[in-house]
């Protein structure tokens, strides 16, 4: 993490940054955010992370109005040029400050959320490709915070804390229904017989910004693609897995538990990797 953040609209020292203890963030675990991939010291997909921040807060009832999408872009720029991030990530962060739930502080002002943002240094990639285990916590399809990205962010923590420990570099998470999800802090994309694949929303995925670009630059490099419902199986039979986020970018998988993959000639992962990276050179924002 870098030194200085934003904390609504201002420019600080993070050491010196200050929220309320008591809200509805602290007590309740109420607030969204959303990690942008930084390249040549700008936002990439910024309109689409905005835009599912604030559908995710809609629907936890994290009030954001005082926040417009104009005037957090600006303040988030001006964070990264503080910051001289060249390449990097950012982290959106709207953190409610309500009344609602069974706690409530008597006294508050009239602020109804904060927004924080900051900066840090890309994740780095290995020269090795990833190597993923299966998960041994599951997700649950049927929560109300399936497919959202809130502050309740700890079992995918502890799921990516767990894979380390056994020396692996990210982790398999299926549903109570022992559907193929994602990875623990990624979407997951495998190919079978030259068709690429990945979970459906209705398993509990996240809708992220990277997985979607991936699907449309999947069209236009005319690659056969199926969202769908997988058990362990179908990806067990893979010819290749990447998994995708804006931290990763396209991460390619080396090894799944005991089996070892090479990257194919004329591999679809590679080509959807050099596709993503050519737009991170057109960033429009």
């Amino acid at each position: 993490m870098h030194p200085r953040i934003i904390h609504n609209h201002q420019l600080l020292d993070a050491a010196k940054a200050r929220l309320p203890l008591l809200s509805s963030a602290t007590l309740h675990g109420r607030g969204v955010f959303t990690t942008i991939a930084v390249h040549a010291a700008r936002a990439f997909l910024w309109r689409e992370h905005w835009a599912r921040l604030t559908e995710h807060a809609a629907r936890i009832g994290v009030d954001c109005t005082e926040f417009g999408e104009a005037s957090v872009a600006d303040s988030l720029a001006r964070l990264i040029a503080a910051n001289g991030v060249e390449h990097g990530r950012a982290r959106v962060t709207l953190i409610a400050r309500g009344r609602s739930g069974i706690w409530k502080p008597k006294e508050s002002d009239d602020q109804k959320s904060d927004l924080l943002i900051m900066t840090g240094d890309a994740r780095p990639a290995s020269d090795n490709g990833l190597a993923l285990t299966v998960s041994p916590h599951r997700s649950n399809s049927l929560s109300p915070l399936a497919g959202l990205k809130t502050l309740n962010y700890l079992e995918h923590v502890i799921g990516w804390e767990e894979a380390h420990a056994r020396d692996f570099d990210e982790a398999v998470v299926v549903n109570e229904r022992g559907e193929v999800v994602s990875a623990t802090m990624a979407n997951i994309f495998w190919i079978s017989d030259g068709r690429l694949h990945t979970p459906a929303l209705s398993t509990g995925a996240l809708a992220g910004t990277t997985r979607g670009r991936i699907i449309e630059l999947a069209a236009d490099i005319s690659a056969p693609y199926v969202e769908g419902v997988y058990d362990l199986a179908h990806l067990g039979d893979a010819d290749e897995i990447f998994l995708t986020s804006a931290g990763l970018g396209v991460a390619i998988v080396t090894t799944f538990d005991y089996r070892r993959y090479t990257v194919p000639v004329g591999s679809i992962a590679l080509r959807l990797r050099e596709a993503l990276r050519e737009q991170t050179l057109e960033i429009d924002v």
